[in-house]
Formats: C-alpha cells, structure tokens, sequence
C-alpha cells in the first residue's frame, strides 16, 4: 500500500484514485484555465467594488479634507488680519491714552504753577507789609533812639558843665548838642 502505481488516465487530471487532489491544486496545469477565469472575475468585481463604492467616498473625504483645511487656513488669514487691526487699535488707544495722561500732567502742573504763583504773590504782599511795617518799626526805633542819644548827650553835657563849675545854658547845649550829632 505504501507506493500504489498511479494511472496515467489519471494523472492528466491531478485527482488521484480515491478522488483526492494529488499535490497543489494550484501547480496542476489542468486547472489553469479554471483558475484564470476565476481570478479575472473577481478582479473586476473587486476593481468594480473599488470604483464605483469605495474610491467616491475617499475622494468625498479627501476633498471634504481639503475644504476643511482651505477654509481653516482662510479663516486664520481673516483672524490674523483681525488681530492685526486689533493689534493697531490697542497700540492707537495707548498711544491717546499716553496723551491723554500727558495733558493730564501739563494741565495739573499748570493748576499747580498758577497756585504757586499765587501763594508766592501773596507772601511776597504779606513779607513786603511785614518788611514795610519792621522799616516803619525801626525808622520809630531811630528816631526814638536818636531822640534818646540827643536827651542823654543834652542831658550828659549839662552835668559836665555843672560839674566844672560852669553856668549851664539850655539853648546854648542843646545847640552844641546838635550840631556835634549833624556831624
């Protein structure tokens, strides 16, 4: 049993004698033409299957894809054109905002100046009355002292000329007195 002569009637038909293929069916040249066909069926069910249902719908997607990746990138233009303008307006609002707080400054330092000013004028008025009324005080303080001077020296004068035995004359000292302080 172990080697079994095959039949040639058999042999051409690669089936063997109890019905079972003998090797590879697919090395059997008998069944080439068989198998040819077949694969050319299913190749164009498959190329059928693939152009009419499948390649649509991944070129729907892919162009779906493309759309979507257009029209992001033109809404991020018009947003980066957004953020430029709000770009310049932010920089235009600090820049009147700087200006605003410039005026601001100028007109506070202007209140300030015309109130300095004013307060200076009305000390220079309150010292000049003071330094007018200290002269007035000293002009009275001069007077009076040179009226005191003139009193002691009449005064001084006769008691020199009492003290040397002289006759005192008020006229005649106060005259002497006098012209000695005229210089």
């Amino acid at each position: 049993m172990a080697t079994e002569p095959i039949d040639v009637e058999m042999a051409g038909t690669c089936v063997g004698p109890d019905g079972s293929a003998i090797g590879m069916p697919q090395l059997c040249f008998d069944w080439w033409g068989n198998q040819i066909f077949w694969l050319v069926i299913t190749l164009v069910v498959i190329y059928l299957v693939l152009s009419r249902v499948a390649l649509p719908r991944i070129a729907a997607v892919l162009a779906e894809r493309q759309g979507t990746i257009t029209n992001d990138i033109a809404a991020a233009e018009d947003l980066k054109v957004k953020a430029q303008h709000a770009e310049a307006a932010y920089d235009k609002a600090l820049i009147d905002a700087r200006a605003e707080a410039q005026r601001i400054v100028a007109e506070a330092k202007a209140d300030i100046q015309k109130d300095l000013d004013v307060a200076i004028a009305k000390a220079d008025k309150e010292i000049s009355a003071k330094s007018a009324e200290s002269e007035k005080a000293i002009a009275e303080i001069r007077a009076g002292a040179l009226d005191a001077v003139r009193e002691v020296a009449t005064d001084t004068a006769k008691e020199i000329v009492a003290a040397m035995g002289g006759k005192t004359d008020a006229k005649a000292v106060k005259a002497a007195v006098d012209a000695r302080l005229k210089g």
